[in-house]
């Protein structure tokens, strides 16, 4: 890890692990991108910018200036001097003039990394430091300064970007678009991969051939969105999980963005990822600064999974602070899904009571617990207890619950209020709005204007209150809607294009007091399921909601595409109930339990009346839980097999650091009739090391004749067998999991699954 500057070939080389990211400097001004990818050591390498040719630097040919704009590899480029591909900053002058050109004027290589005032971002540990690059770049007839930062960690391949603009003159700057990271190469024949989906489907992935022209997702919601997510990755068409080279991006953001892959008329490739323009205008009064959000760029040469460990590694070792982090985390179960908002104080200890017989550590109390809450139309932002409801006060159920042996865990919705609440009627005024025009309802509720600080001063007094009146140890922090009818009544003319961004500073200064005030407060984001799952939010919470659809199958595709980029213990995944609240479907209590423990872990069903066959499988799967959690919390992740891709089965597994422990997860989506055994080859052992196999899940006596009668006379005694592992008798190597693999037999029925556990001898 390092960076240097080589004076004599103008170059700035930025090693991160094995990759390696350099600069140029073209005719001493022009800051130019020269490669990104695995080391190569050679200062000779500024030729790459191809200044040797045509149309050459403006100082040899001045007469096509526009030419070289139009085709130089720059590295924050800008609208309005002749580049006519994506640019990063749009500048409009108070007379109302469009154009900006920035040149470099020195650097600065730091050791550490400055923080963001305000934003969340990477930083530097005991345990992995850092270095930074500030590139300081001058527009010197608009009196701007732009600094550009890059850093690089000791223990990542992964290089962070983002740029500060600073108005050094006496008129005020009206930015119109401020892009975080701009990235260029040579395209050739190139595939892109998006996350995409909706509410109860996030995150699927999507590959697509790259054509001419721009592709790009983004969001105008308020949030990174359920819809798409602020994630690019521009990859060669013959990469797949464990080879090829992978160009990505990801943004630490958690509101409007935009990431586009530009094809250009030359076959040159310009990836782009920063705050969504439409609807932002950033008023800079001489004097002040304006400081965008992070990218964080990734280059893989061992195709998606060298990406997602290199992502995973980042997040836990660079941006998550939670204490929590390295931690083991309580099996909790959720009551939403099990009473929706029919419930008192004693139905949630009745709950609490038979979840403390199976092995559950913590009750989480839904919505509904507020004002008069019985219903979703009202009393958003009245956040005072409905003690008739609850049968006394919180704290009297707080103690009742903890009296049974359970932590105790309650949601909020702090950024919205109902028309129909205390709260509205009194500072109807506090919530966002184009004044002369009644806003949008989205579920019977609007937003909070956060860029107001008596908002958020109240917001946070209202949550922090009621966390002081009792014990509690978890939050499960809530935003069902969008925004629209952007319009705040604090803001000042010339800055309301500014909300939309204030908003999101709004929700990172509550969440950042939340945390300093209860460090040892278990934070999970949610927003209506998965919509705001972005970097930006870890820095605050080390978990959030990944989908409000908790059906198993439904959650393969969901969780393969969170877990591209987000470590495992970042996904809040639970048990539910069947026939799911969502799509209907029947599946296993045991897959349920075997997809939900590639994540958090949890409940979410009325555990008082489910089988009872069902509550005497949960104390296995919490058994199984305990033994595996450091497990999947801190190990290397690896996609094995995808059933979006193959349409019959999903397999993932999870191998220790040390490669003395590995799991693998195998979900037969679709039985199929008359199929030999399906080959399975481990990935990320020890080719060296010797390994026990075990197996943990149902067994069904008959499934060799396919008599399922004989099955279900077995169904008794499966679940003294859960969260046990049976001993296969045999050590294989390394070598032979992973080239030769294992062979599962076919599974009787649909959406049956198994666990294997490799532990090196």
């Amino acid at each position: 890890m390092g960076i240097v500057f080589k004076e004599e070939q103008k170059l700035f080389r930025l090693t991160a692990g094995q990759s390696e990211y350099v600069i140029g400097l073209a005719d001493d001004r022009y800051v130019g991108h020269v490669y990104f990818g695995r080391r190569i050591e050679d200062d000779g390498c500024g030729y790459l910018m191809r200044t040797g040719e045509m149309p050459y630097v403006p100082s040899i040919n001045k007469r096509e200036t526009g030419a070289f704009m139009d085709t130089f590899p720059f590295e924050y480029p800008v609208q309005g001097r002749g580049d006519y591909r994506e640019t990063c900053l749009v500048v409009r002058t108070q007379e109302g003039f469009r154009g900006c050109e920035l040149v470099y004027k020195e650097h600065r290589i730091l050791e550490g990394k400055p923080a963001l005032l305000g934003l969340p971002a990477t930083f530097c540990t005991e345990q992995g430091g850092g270095q930074t690059l500030e590139l300081v770049c001058e527009d010197k007839a608009l009196s701007l300064k732009a600094i550009l930062r890059y850093s690089v960690f000791e223990d990542s391949e992964a290089v962070v970007r983002s740029v500060e603009l600073v108005n050094e003159g006496t008129k005020p700057l009206y930015l119109e678009k401020v892009f975080s990271a701009c990235l260029h190469m040579d395209c050739g024949q190139r595939d892109v991969l998006t996350l995409n989906g909706a509410w109860a489907r996030e995150r699927h992935m999507e590959r697509r051939a790259l054509g001419y022209g721009r592709q790009q997702v983004s969001s105008l919601r308020g949030e990174s969105s359920h819809q798409e997510h602020p994630f690019i990755a521009v990859l060669d068409k013959n990469a797949d999980q464990d080879q090829g080279q992978v160009y990505a991006m990801h943004f630490i953001y958690s509101g409007n963005f935009a990431a586009q892959a530009e094809r250009s008329q030359f076959d040159s490739l310009r990836m782009t990822m920063g705050i969504h323009p439409e609807g932002f205008t950033w008023f800079l009064a001489p004097g002040e600064s304006f400081t965008a959000p992070e990218v964080v760029l990734v280059y893989s040469q061992e195709g998606l999974g060298g990406m997602t460990r290199t992502f995973h590694d980042l997040y836990r070792n660079h941006l998550i602070r939670s204490p929590y982090l390295h931690e083991k985390r309580p099996v909790l179960i959720n009551n939403w899904e099990a009473t929706y908002f029919d419930f008192n104080g004693d139905k949630l200890v009745h709950i609490a009571r038979e979840a403390k017989k199976r092995g559950i550590e913590m009750l989480v109390m839904d919505d509904g617990w507020f004002g008069c809450r019985n219903t979703d139309d009202n009393s958003l932002g009245d956040w005072t207890v409905n003690e008739k409801k609850l049968q006394g006060t919180l704290k009297n159920l707080v103690d009742r619950v903890r009296e049974e042996g359970l932590q105790f865990g309650i949601w909020f919705e702090p950024e919205m209020v109902s028309p129909d609440s205390r709260l509205y009627r009194e500072h109807p005024d506090w919530a966002i709005a184009v004044p002369g025009r009644d806003p949008v309802q989205i579920r019977a509720q609007y937003v909070l204007d956060l860029s107001r600080p008596e908002v958020q001063d109240y917001v946070y007094e209202a949550v922090a209150a009621v966390l002081r009146s009792a014990d509690i140890s978890y939050v499960k922090w809530d935003m069902n809607r969008q925004l629209t009818d952007v319009g705040s009544c604090y803001l000042a003319q010339e800055r309301q294009g500014e909300l939309l961004h204030r908003y999101v500073l709004g929700v990172y200064a509550l969440q950042e007091r939340l945390v300093t005030e209860f460090p040892r407060l278990l934070l999970e984001n949610c927003s209506g399921g998965g919509a705001r799952f972005d970097p930006g939010m870890l820095y605050y919470s080390p978990q959030i909601w990944c989908s409000d659809d908790t059906d198993a199958v439904e959650r393969l595709a969901i969780q393969e595409g969170t877990a591209l980029l987000y470590p495992l213990s970042t996904i809040g995944a639970h048990v539910s109930d069947c026939p799911n609240h969502i799509t209907g479907r029947v599946t296993p209590f045991a897959t349920r339990g075997h997809v939900a423990l590639a994540g958090t872990f949890g409940y979410e069903l009325d555990i008082t009346h489910i089988p009872e066959t069902d509550r005497m499988e949960i104390e296995g799967q919490v058994r199984l839980y305990h033994q595996l959690q450091p497990l999947v919390r801190e190990g290397d992740y690896y996609r094995i097999a995808s059933f979006g891709e193959n349409h019959r089965y999903d397999c993932w597994a999870v191998v220790s650091k040390d490669k003395g422990e590995a799991l693998m997860t195998y979900v037969q989506v679709l039985a199929e009739p008359n199929y030999h055994s399906r080959r399975l080859l481990m990935k990320g052992l020890d080719a060296d090391a010797w390994y026990r196999m075990e197996i943990s899940g149902p067994e069904y006596a008959g499934r060799e004749n396919n008599c399922p009668a004989a099955a279900d006379t077995n169904q008794g005694n499966q679940q003294e067998d859960v969260g046990r592992w049976k001993d296969s008798g045999q050590v294989y190597s390394g070598r032979l999991l992973m080239y030769g693999g294992i062979l599962v037999e076919t599974l009787y029925g649909d959406y049956a699954s198994r666990l294997f556990r490799f532990v090196r001898v």
